[in-house]
């Protein structure tokens, strides 16, 4: 038993050794693409089970039901009457049917048939996932400098908060502050943007701006765009065009790896908006569930995210409004300055925006450390809110449909969730023929989305600081949570279609991060 811990835990370490990305890819991508073949396997889209073509006759070998038992026997007897039939077609009689269709009501057999299509919506995000976990490098080496910090342009990191964890806010500032000085950025500032002043530690660069509460935009803005709206106007903006935004959420911690990649995007230069990494499971975890489920996020980071910004450098399926670089001329021309309908997924409206007008993304690498919601209800209430944003957006007329037509299929596989689920135990109840690609298509996505969470997983925790046996039960634990998972997704859904679409629903933050174990190198 201690040789068997022995050798685990050498395996742990030389898993984590810095030259092995390439190794760890290849490893990666071979698991995943067998992952996909085995799902499809299992599902029976291979092997030749399901029927896949509407109206073709079944012949299995072996009848799967009493139902399908029946047609076999009635194949034989059809055969002894084949003149008889040849009669009846003659006459216009339909001949016996073999279909799997068969004594399904016209209406129900349409309904079930059109669910079961519904696996095309979620195609093309899942192609986008396999690409970029695929194409590029998911275990890339720590970015390197491009230039000397000294010779960098100017760095705005603005925090917008509404001010009810202060404590939160003077860690977490205090933290970043000692980060930036351990990689030697000297341009730069942190600006807190707050609807309640706070008592914070006198520093050259540390800035406070605390909105008005009298403050109105010109279209009416709300919430977070609101406050991030304050800070363009002539009055109390201090950046040039030419300088650079960080937009954090309160709870953010930056690293000295997403700041070398910031530096390097800034120092190049060619694309005036930029997103990175955000993983949710550093340092103490409040709530393993929620952190589990965010691991999916982790992946869709690393896949989705990062194959549109790299390729297309657009965003077309959106991005999050954390650990985002911005030119502050191609802000303040943009602005999130768009209304109600605007201000709910402001990150998301801003984006398609910037999109429409022409600007250019791109992926920053290294990451930023968040945590997931503390409360399953935060959770959901989480989620409601991105989808009830995410609707205003697809709908607004300031966005053309050539804009955001990706977003919105995304979108609509989410909003049809529940009623694909249904369909999932309908279909094993009451099986309906389609043609064969659409089972190719649901394995596909299938596979993909479960393999998301794996991943997500091996690349939010350390197998160096956890081992090989408690990184197996986390990647377990993310597989037995994500039932639990699209529960509560299908519960948001239903809860934000008929809710009031234009709240802004924040998270409970804890007034204090444990930072005992603070690594963020």
């Amino acid at each position: 038993m201690g040789y068997l811990s022995t050798r685990l835990s050498f395996l742990s370490l030389a898993w984590s050794e810095p030259g092995l990305h390439v190794v760890k890819h290849v490893a990666h991508v071979s698991v995943f693409v067998t992952f996909i073949l085995i799902f499809t396997l299992a599902s029976g889209v291979l092997n030749g089970k399901p029927s896949v073509v509407v109206g073709k006759d079944l012949t299995p070998q072996q009848p799967v039901n009493d139902q399908q038992k029946e047609h076999v026997a009635e194949g034989a007897e059809a055969k002894q009457d084949q003149d008889h039939n040849a009669g009846d077609e003659k006459e216009g009689k339909p001949p016996p049917s073999g279909s799997v269709n068969d004594g399904i009501p016209q209406p129900l057999l349409f309904i079930l048939q059109v669910l079961r299509f519904l696996p095309v919506l979620a195609l093309p995000q899942s192609i986008f996932n396999f690409l970029g976990l695929t194409l590029f490098n998911a275990f890339p080496r720590r970015a390197k400098l491009k230039g000397s910090p000294l010779l960098a342009p100017f760095v705005c990191l603005r925090v917008v908060t509404r001010g009810d964890y202060p404590d939160l806010v003077r860690t977490n500032l205090a933290r970043n502050l000692e980060t930036c000085q351990r990689v030697n950025m000297e341009n730069y500032l942190f600006e807190v943007v707050t609807d309640k002043k706070m008592e914070l530690p006198e520093h050259k660069r540390v800035r406070q701006v605390v909105v008005p509460s009298s403050y109105r935009t010109k279209s009416g803005a709300l919430f977070k765009a609101r406050a991030l709206q304050y800070c363009l106007e002539e009055d109390v903006n201090l950046l040039s065009d030419t300088d650079w935004i960080v937009h954090l959420d309160e709870e953010t911690l930056v690293t000295e790896a997403c700041l070398r990649g910031i530096l390097n995007f800034v120092i190049d230069g060619q694309h005036q908006f930029g997103q990175g990494l955000i993983t949710y499971a550093n340092e103490s975890i409040q709530n393993w569930f929620t952190t589990l489920a965010d691991s999916f996020r982790v992946a869709d980071d690393m896949g989705k995210i990062r194959f549109q910004l790299r390729v297309f450098h657009k965003p077309l399926f959106g991005w999050k409004g954390s650990y985002v670089v911005t030119q502050v001329g191609a802000e303040r021309r943009v602005t999130f300055d768009h209304g109600p309908d605007g201000s709910v997924a402001e990150d998301n409206f801003f984006g398609m925006v910037a999109q429409r007008d022409g600007y250019s993304f791109n992926f920053i690498e290294g990451e930023m450390w968040e945590k997931s919601p503390f409360t399953i209800y935060d959770f959901l209430q989480q989620r409601k809110r991105w989808l009830q944003g995410l609707l205003l957006v697809v709908h607004s007329r300031q966005i053309p449909l050539k804009t955001k037509w990706l977003m919105t299929l995304s979108l609509y596989s989410w909003l049809t969730m529940p009623v694909a689920m249904a369909s999932l135990a309908l279909t094993a109840v009451c099986p309906v023929a389609v043609p064969g690609i659409i089972n190719y298509v649901a394995a596909f996505v299938g596979s993909v989305n479960i393999y998301m969470y794996i991943f997500g997983v091996i690349k939010s925790f350390r197998v160096d600081r956890l081992g090989w046996g408690r990184m197996l039960a986390c990647i377990a634990g993310a597989l037995v949570t994500m039932p639990f998972n699209m529960l509560v997704e299908n519960v948001a859904v239903i809860r934000g279609l008929f809710g009031n679409k234009h709240k802004f629903y924040v998270v409970k933050k804890l007034p204090l991060f444990d930072s005992s174990a603070a690594n963020i190198a």
